[in-house]
């Protein structure tokens, strides 16, 4: 189980693709994955991790609760 805070990029794609998300994809400055018709941007932090409130914005963008992202 994630909790809700700091996470390294690679495994933040990991946790997309146990929830349905197909990628990471590339494309523009960011690669993305998708679900269906929603498509968010996968963070480059450069070699540190993505922080709590990055987080919360692509889980928001992702359409992924709080709850539903703990209990993974």
């Amino acid at each position: 189980m994630p909790k809700f805070g700091q996470i390294k990029r690679n495994d933040l794609i990991k946790y997309f693709r146990k929830i349905g998300f197909n990628g990471p994809f590339s494309g523009g400055n960011h690669q993305f994955m998708q679900k269906g018709n929603i498509t968010v941007r996968i963070p480059n932090p450069h070699k540190s991790d993505i922080g709590k409130e990055l987080l919360a914005r692509v889980l928001k963008h992702a359409d992924v609760s709080r709850l539903e992202w703990e209990k993974l």
